[in-house]
């Protein structure tokens, strides 16, 4: 258990990287409330906007959070780096990318387009939201699974 803890440690330190910025700029641009007001105007395309993005943002997490329990659900141990050979990861990293780059962008110009923020924060605002969420996710441990030893 000694030999885990500094490798545990490591990793907790690189996801509060992500968390503590992503954390401080998401309060200090108020985002959070930037989208609260996007989403009121419902004179606008706004709201439909927001609820898009909120969407894309939780197909992600849930995404994620599926991959993380594949080990429990699927009973192997998914090979991530030869991620378009595996039945389960093949369609849900595809999947996942366009969750993660379509809900960014779709934030980003609702944040842009429909609060005080602007484009250039909106951007900023928005990969702030991102950092936080992945720095999060990442502090989830998941669950470990020995690959079956293949008969020599």
């Amino acid at each position: 258990m000694g030999s885990e803890s500094p490798r545990w440690s490591s990793h907790v330190l690189r996801q509060l990287q992500l968390v503590v910025p992503g954390f401080a700029i998401t309060w200090y641009l108020d985002t959070v409330s930037q989208l609260a007001t996007a989403s009121a105007n419902v004179e606008s395309w706004g709201r439909t906007a927001t609820l898009g993005s909120l969407s894309f943002g939780v197909l992600t997490v849930a995404l994620f959070i599926y991959i993380l329990l594949t080990p429990w659900i699927h009973n192997v141990t998914p090979d991530f780096r030869s991620w378009r050979e595996s039945g389960v990861l093949s369609s849900v990293i595809p999947i996942l990318t366009f969750s993660i780059v379509t809900g960014w962008l779709s934030m980003t110009v609702t944040l842009g387009q429909w609060t005080s923020l602007g484009y250039g924060k909106a951007v900023v605002g928005t990969s702030a939201i991102y950092a936080l969420t992945f720095g999060l996710l990442g502090l989830i441990p998941a669950p470990r699974i020995r690959a079956a030893r293949r008969p020599d």
